[in-house]
This record gives C-alpha cells, structure tokens and sequence, in this order.
C-alpha cells in the first residue's frame, strides 16, 4: 500500500470520527429514547445509537475503500489483511447514563497492525490522531507522554472487565497503591488510553480490553513516546488481550504491578 493510500484513509478515518461525533452528540442530548438501554452482559451496556453510529461508520468506509474488511463491536465482520476495527461509542455506559465521557474509535489495521489510529471525543470536541511513523497529534498539534519518570508522583487508570474475576482488579490496584500511585478509573479505556498520550495521566493497564476499545489508541500512545505491551496479536482481534501503556520509565514496575 503506497503511502498516499494511507494518507487518504487517514484523513478519511478523521473526517468519519467526526461525523460519526456530530451523530452521537445530538444522540445524547436529545436524551429519552436514544438512551434507553439493554445489556450485552454484565456491566455490558448497548443503545440503539451503538448499531446507529456502526452503520454510519461502516457505510462511510464502504463507499471509500469497498475492497476493505470491516469489524465493529457491534456487528462484527471480518478480518483480512487490510482492516478497518471500529468501536462506535468507547464508554457505553456513560453515555447511556448521561455523563459525557466517550467516543467514537477508528483503527485501520494492514498486517495485523495498527497504522491509524483515531478517537473522538464529541462531547469536548477532541480529535486524538495518528498514524505510524508520523506521530500523534490532538485537534491537528503535536502531542507527547508525560515526563513522569517517579511512579509516586504518577496517575494511572487501571480498567476493569467482567471478563476477569475481580480479585485480579484488585491485586493490581494493590500493588499500585503500594507503590504511591494515584488510582482511578473512568469508563472509557480508549479515552484512558489517549489520556496517556497528551499526559494527562502517565498509564493505562487493563487485565482484559477487547481489539476494537484499544486498537486505535494504543497506536496513539507509541506515536506520542510512550511505551506499550504487545497489545494487538492475532488472537486479540477476536479474543481480546491485556493492555499496558505508560511512560517509559514507569515501564518496569507498572509491568511487575500487572503480573498474575
């Protein structure tokens, strides 16, 4: 794939972002039935507007670059050499809610890995892009991980999944604590995840995040100077895997935190 064929689907996944931002954002404040909710599973939240933004989004794509796979968390797909892995709203349940705290997320995958990654925030109106080699930026700037090298003075977010028994969650965060960490936890992981590339926190670490929650912001995070585990193998595409992104010298012990 020649480097213009990148930068068209690059600019193609910002400007669908947004679109697909503008969708969510009147979906969320015209409330009522846009937010009444089912369960996938437990703490598995879906709204109408999910499947809504998906279609949108897997449209849009369809129409520029009909000879690529498609995957959403909604709808599934398939997965071929070059594929596009879509989460149509990061932070269902906040949105379900009524907290503004999600996004839409975009990676574009050629190989299995990650060669655009782009989230948006339609509520603060933040676009986090990148693109391999080219670094990462927010709403068009240059952004990087923060400088944070001593873990006591570091904030992390540690997310939490269903799919793990909850006293994985909580050794971790023990451990963490220990260590002088600050601990939260929000209900977003790809805008946990990007939060780390622009240094507005220092690590995200999840025991489980599925491919389509952390593909694109991942790549945002190694784009921006951070470090990350081997996140998106191929079993992850399907199965989901462990994620581990922080500053460079939080590496070691935030690993050894993870370790059970």
């Amino acid at each position: 794939m020649t480097d213009v064929q990148l930068n068209h689907r690059y600019l193609a996944a910002c400007a669908i972002a947004r679109e697909a931002g503008r969708l969510i954002r009147l979906r969320f404040e015209q409330r009522g039935e846009a937010l009444t909710h089912k369960f996938k599973g437990p703490q598995d939240y879906l709204t109408e507007t999910d499947a809504e933004v998906e279609r949108l989004i897997a449209a849009r794509i369809a129409e520029s670059f009909p000879d690529d796979d498609f995957f959403g968390e909604e709808g599934g797909g398939s997965f071929g050499r070059d594929v596009w892995i879509v989460d149509p709203i990061d932070g269902t349940a906040d949105f379900a809610r009524g907290v503004p705290h999600f996004c839409v997320s975009i990676a574009f995958v050629r190989d299995g890995r990650t060669e655009i990654g782009v989230l948006y925030d339609p509520m603060l109106d933040e676009l986090f892009a990148a693109r391999r080699g080219a670094g990462a930026t927010l709403n068009g700037v240059p952004i990087k991980v923060s400088t944070i090298a001593d873990i006591g003075q570091s904030v992390v977010e540690l997310g939490w999944s269903s799919r793990i028994p909850f006293e994985g969650f909580a050794t971790v965060q023990g451990r963490l604590q220990a260590l002088g960490a600050g601990v939260k936890r929000r209900g977003s992981g790809a805008l946990g995840i990007a939060y780390v590339a622009m240094g507005r926190q220092d690590a995200y670490c999840e025991l489980h995040i599925n491919s389509w929650d952390a593909a694109a912001a991942v790549l945002l995070v190694e784009e921006a100077g951070g470090w990350a585990n081997d996140f998106l193998t191929p079993e992850c595409l399907r199965s989901g895997n462990r994620v581990i992104v922080c500053t460079p010298a939080l590496r070691e012990q935030i690993e050894r935190a993870m370790d059970i």
